[in-house]
């Protein structure tokens, strides 16, 4: 914005001033390349593996230099971070609060639990895919990253057990087996088909999918 100030015995002069509306769009510049890169990293670490990804791939595919990842986000692993810290806000904080209701039948939140995950492997396929893939890569390992995956994949599974738990008490799931194991079979069940999803690409229809996973577990878990 131009501005002009006028000094003592001298003529008019003309300077320079930064808008709040340039500023504006600076910041909204720098969230543009950030959200850049974090679609990049994300499709790359499903797809090639996060140790097998380098910067200079993600700044690649997001059209940007590595010089970029640098300024936003200093290190392949805070990229990550960043990409599980979405995760766990967009796909598993909205599930465990499913899986904590405690009203209804505990078949209809399992049932409700799946099916708004079955929504999200069309909405938010890369992230699920993500989260599960990382679990895979990062077992038995340690650091910062390997951590976010184990407490991200705990929220879950401290919810489902205890519902679980619940539907043993009302004798809507069979009590022959602990609900830890129970509970382990269901996330692995889950993990399984999203995965199956990717592999098979659009040969599955991702609704009769679903559908099909629920029945099997319903099944599985009912006396």
């Amino acid at each position: 914005m131009l501005r002009s100030f006028k000094m003592k015995n001298s003529t008019p002069a003309l300077i320079l001033t930064r808008s709040p509306a340039a500023k504006r769009t600076k910041r909204e510049q720098s969230e543009e390349s950030i959200e850049k890169l974090l679609s990049a990293a994300c499709v790359l670490f499903v797809s090639k593996g996060y140790r097998a990804t380098t910067l200079d791939q993600i700044a690649s595919a997001a059209g940007l230099t590595k010089g970029a990842v640098y300024f936003h986000f200093g290190a392949k692993e805070e990229v990550l971070l960043r990409l599980l810290a979405r995760v766990e806000a967009q796909v598993i904080k909205p599930a465990v609060k499913i899986l904590k209701l405690r009203s209804g039948l505990v078949s209809d939140n399992l049932m409700s639990f799946m099916s708004l995950h079955g929504e999200m492997g069309i909405t938010n396929r890369q992230d699920l895919l993500l989260l599960i893939q990382m679990s895979i890569e990062f077992a038995e390992q340690t650091g910062k990253a390997a951590e976010c995956v184990k407490r991200i994949y705990g929220l879950l599974y401290k919810p489902l057990e205890a519902l679980i738990k619940r539907g043993q008490i009302t004798g809507e799931i069979r009590n022959n087996t602990p609900s830890a194991e129970l509970t382990a079979v269901i996330i692995a069940t889950h993990d399984g088909v999203f995965l199956e999803w990717y592999r098979r690409g659009g040969q599955l229809n991702g609704k009769i999918l679903v559908r099909a996973t629920l029945m099997f577990l319903m099944q599985g878990l009912g006396k």
